[in-house]
């Protein structure tokens, strides 16, 4: 430790993304980003704005970006809020909006940026334990309680809830704040977007990592109540006030208007998963349901650490979480149709093996 730290500093546990690692013929299902690539028109929009005005700040609004996810999702601009990637979307709204007198409640298997969030902002949390099915039940977030904040589909799992199911939780809390982080929901999901005009406490994020395949760009947003959307607002113009850079508006810009290469690719994962899935039950793993471009896996009988790394000493990454009650569970992305191949053909020898 340096002595040189502000005390927080030293109390923090940070986050630790997947690996990255430069490996030849490397099969990297670990990080959950697109084996696609992103919309050609996003590309091109992209490339025109590599020009001599990247010399001038961007639009500290976003305004562009705003307005064409307004006009998809039948919103306002004020109703939406953007960002660099929806984590630092998210960062703004632990700091804005869920720290509160009583804990912020989510669940004990969920997106692990959420306990490192509490720890930087010094948010106070109640855990909420899945049922034994890896399930969120809605029932366990009841009137009284702090904020909430919940993955749907949830993360690690890919197990969604039901739109009546959110909008149970949504609806027996009104008095506090409820984040659905939506970063999986284009894959098989159901989106409480829409819904945001009924309920000023719900905060819906995603992101363009997943199923728009700008993981490089760092794109991410939020729809709201206008109030919630100023009260994120200003806490980044508190922070920083020039989240997106000039090339970043343009090519999310494009990219959600690029209607057509969003399904079509979005219908590529679907396709996917289900491959995936078919194959690695018939391996002997037991798969969870998933409404994500990841499924979340365990063998009957071989430990998810040893699988790990023989998929590894073959160069396929697969996400391992080293944590109560999932450590035998593998996270595995959806890979391209040849990348599929690979790891059902390299769990053959492992297993046969």
């Amino acid at each position: 430790m340096s002595r040189f730290w502000s005390p927080i500093v030293q109390t923090l546990s940070p986050y630790v993304p997947g690996e990255q690692p430069r490996i030849a013929d490397l099969i990297k299902l670990n990080t959950n980003e697109s084996p696609f690539g992103p919309s050609p028109t996003a590309l091109e929009a992209m490339r025109a704005a590599a020009a001599d005005t990247l010399r001038l700040y961007p639009d500290p609004q976003s305004l562009a970006l705003r307005e064409a996810l307004a006009a998809r999702h039948g919103l306002r601009a004020d109703q939406i809020f953007v960002g660099n990637g929806s984590d630092e979307v998210l960062a703004h709204a632990f700091a804005a909006l869920l720290k509160h007198d009583r804990p912020l409640r989510f669940p004990d298997i969920t997106y692990s940026f959420y306990p490192v969030y509490c720890g930087l902002f010094g948010i106070d949390s109640e855990i909420v334990p899945l049922d034994e099915a890896m399930r969120i039940r809605p029932g366990d977030y009841p009137t009284g309680g702090g904020p909430v904040i919940i993955a749907n589909p949830n993360a690690p799992t890919g197990v969604p809830l039901t739109r009546a199911q959110v909008l149970s939780i949504v609806e027996a809390n009104p008095d506090v704040p409820v984040v659905i982080d939506e970063a999986y929901v284009d894959f098989g999901g159901e989106s409480v977007v829409a819904d945001i005009v009924d309920y000023p406490n719900l905060l819906v994020i995603h992101t363009m990592s997943k199923s728009r395949a700008l993981a490089g760009l760092r794109v991410g947003y939020a729809f709201g109540d206008a109030g919630l959307i100023e009260g994120l607002t200003r806490v980044k113009d508190s922070f920083n006030s020039y989240p997106l850079g000039r090339i970043a508006e343009v090519g999310a810009t494009a990219s959600v208007q690029d209607e057509a290469w969003f399904q079509a690719r979005r219908q590529d994962v679907i396709a996917g998963r289900e491959r995936m899935t078919g194959g690695l039950a018939q391996l002997g793993f037991e798969v969870l349901p998933s409404a994500a471009n990841f499924i979340f896996a365990k063998h009957r009988s071989r430990s998810g650490e040893e699988i790990a790394q023989a998929l590894r000493d073959r160069a396929i990454l697969v996400r391992r979480f080293n944590a109560p009650r999932i450590a035998d569970h593998l996270r595995i992305t959806v890979g391209a149709p040849e990348q599929v191949g690979r790891l059902l053909e390299a769990l053959r020898e492992i297993l046969g093996d």
